[in-house]
């Protein structure tokens, strides 16, 4: 299927929100794997796992591009960020449409056609060529993963605000932003889900759902000005608006990685964590260990697919 790359969500060109960051430097567990660092032996798991923890029932991986696919994509996404020749970013989404098939495979069975899931994908995809630096070292698959997952999320959110919300979740809802924004002016700074569902003395899983309301049809601008408490100095409601975590992504990953990797043996935790935390080659993680490098592949492909097995489903949204 050839993308629709004109495609837009609510009228809004690709590249108009907020940036997806990349979900890479995970130094404090174990970054996104990328094909080159899993892929220097035969077999020697060359997934990129930003995608290669998958579920289960979705573990039918992207094929791994060649060599010389994966220079062709470099070569194209610095001719891209120097002359924006929109064929050039025609051939890239093309390279990479399987990645974009990949993710949208995961959100299927939720009552959207796949062929439209994909769309939106490719949405992301096309941001995230948008926003890509080439000089940077990174792997553009582990760069753009993320940001498709991004969009399509934001994609299901946004169908979910047409549905009627039950009174509970829109009392919930009144109730989460009048506290936010009196913990605001207390706290001189954004509260935390947990602070807000303490003033309010209800679950943080109530508040987090309350949250995802955000009803459509009471919009304000964020020029207006709300007043303040002595009701004579106000601000503008954009000044009392946190902005978007560009780290939140990243610290999911973060979080589902070290729950997979809870599941690995001693040894295979401390292969991957040399591999892909500390970099080093696999004839190097031999070494250290005392074993053969090939010994050191199996481990390390035993230990990736493990955690894909344990790799939580994405959540329902």
């Amino acid at each position: 299927m050839k993308p629709v790359t004109g495609y837009t969500r609510g009228g809004t060109a690709p590249g108009d929100r907020a940036t997806d960051r990349p979900a890479t430097a995970l130094s404090a567990t174990m970054p996104a794997v990328n094909a080159e660092q899993a892929g220097d032996t035969p077999g020697g798991g060359g997934d990129d796992p930003a995608v290669a923890a998958a579920p289960a029932r979705t573990r039918t991986l992207p094929k791994p591009a060649s060599t010389p696919e994966r220079e062709e994509v470099r070569r194209l996404l610095r001719e891209y960020a120097a002359h924006r020749d929109p064929a050039v970013r025609e051939r890239l989404v093309e390279l990479n449409s399987d990645l974009v098939r990949f993710i949208a495979r995961r959100f299927a069975n939720r009552g959207e056609p796949l062929e439209d899931i994909e769309q939106v994908g490719f949405l992301g995809l096309i941001q995230a060529i948008e926003r890509f630096d080439p000089s940077l070292e990174n792997e553009f698959s582990t760069f753009a993963t993320p940001t498709i997952m991004g969009e399509i999320r934001r994609h299901f959110r946004d169908r979910s605000w047409s549905i009627r919300v039950p009174r509970r979740l829109q009392e919930n809802y009144t109730r989460a932003m009048r506290a936010q924004e009196q913990l605001s002016q207390e706290l001189g700074r954004q509260p935390s889900v947990a602070e807000i569902a303490a003033r309010l003395g209800l679950e943080t899983d109530e508040v987090l759902a309350a949250l995802e309301v955000s009803p459509a049809q009471h919009t304000v601008s964020l020029d207006a000005t709300r007043p303040g408490r002595d009701e004579e100095e106000g601000s503008e409601l954009g000044e009392r608006l946190g902005q978007e975590d560009d780290n939140l992504e990243r610290v999911e990953m973060k979080a589902l990685i070290e729950q997979a990797m809870a599941h690995l043996s001693p040894r295979e935790r401390q292969i991957m964590l040399l591999r892909f935390v500390d970099q080093l080659p696999q004839t190097e993680v031999a070494k250290r260990l005392g074993i053969s490098q090939m010994h050191v592949s199996r481990l390390q492909r035993a230990a990736l697919e493990r955690m894909r097995r344990e790799f939580p489903e994405p959540p329902p949204v």
